[in-house]
């Protein structure tokens, strides 16, 4: 699909691995120009370097890195990113998950959640959202969940930050009225990643079950309301945020990959 997006610079956040490899490499196959971002420069440059070999004849692919939850480091990125000549599309995928009583959830834990997840989000967005306005074109993509709309009770922190990646998105959208720069949330269901798989590897030895067990069972006992009672490939996520980035009408929009979970129209 010709989606015009050649020679366009992304960047997408936490994209060495799940999701935001997946969509980093979606860019690639359009044409654009993408920065893999990690927290270890190290590992950064190495994937950007098998992806370009996997995709030689796609776009460009370069590699900065940065702790997002730190703001000296975030700064230190950014002036990165303008060095390669700035951002037309950003993506901010960077996230973490963990599964937890909400009771044993601390302050600290609380805030860092926060911290990670969303204010990474806020603080490119801060940086990068005016000078798309100046240029007069510009995307910024936030990757939410389903459970920023279905919140989950052993996941409430995560949930809670999901919650308002979609907020920040509305909110930013209400800021780009009649121009070329759009600002949307993209809301997966239970994608099979790295994280997960290994999720389900902790919890196969913490229940003597096995992995396929715990897996061919998830949606029967967890997600009965998936109509596609399978875990989303991250595939399917990335092409429907590429998709998304590509159509100016989609503003303040969240699209949801979730295959029906949410039973609201």
């Amino acid at each position: 699909m010709q989606l015009q997006l050649e020679n366009k610079r992304v960047l997408v956040t936490g994209s060495t691995a799940g999701i935001g490899r997946a969509i980093a490499e979606a860019y690639l196959a359009e044409g654009a120009e993408v920065i893999i971002h990690g927290r270890d420069q190290q590992k950064c440059d190495q994937l950007a370097v098998a992806i370009a070999d996997k995709m030689s004849a796609a776009g460009r692919v370069f590699a900065v890195a940065g702790d997002l939850s730190d703001a000296a480091q975030t700064q230190a990125l950014l002036t990165q990113c303008d060095q390669l000549g700035g951002i037309d599309i950003l993506v901010n995928n960077t996230g973490i998950f963990e599964v937890k009583a909400f009771e044993a959830i601390s302050d600290e834990e609380w805030l860092h959640y926060f911290n990670v997840n969303v204010m990474s989000a806020v603080r490119l967005s801060r940086a990068l959202l005016p000078v798309m306005q100046q240029r007069g074109y510009g995307r910024i993509i936030n990757i939410s969940s389903e459970c920023g709309i279905k919140p989950l009770g052993q996941m409430v922190h995560y949930s809670v930050t999901k919650t308002a990646l979609i907020a920040l998105s509305r909110g930013l959208a209400e800021l780009t009225k009649g121009q070329d720069v759009t600002v949307n949330s993209v809301l997966p269901g239970p994608t099979w990643t790295e994280g997960v798989e290994n999720y389900f590897g902790t919890l196969s030895e913490s229940e003597g079950k096995p992995v396929q067990e715990l897996t061919d069972n998830y949606f029967s006992e967890h997600e009965p309301t998936s109509l596609l009672q399978r875990f989303v490939q991250v595939e399917e996520v990335a092409k429907a945020t590429v998709f998304l980035s590509s159509n100016r009408a989609m503003n303040g929009q969240a699209l949801r990959v979730e295959g029906g979970i949410i039973r609201a129209l």
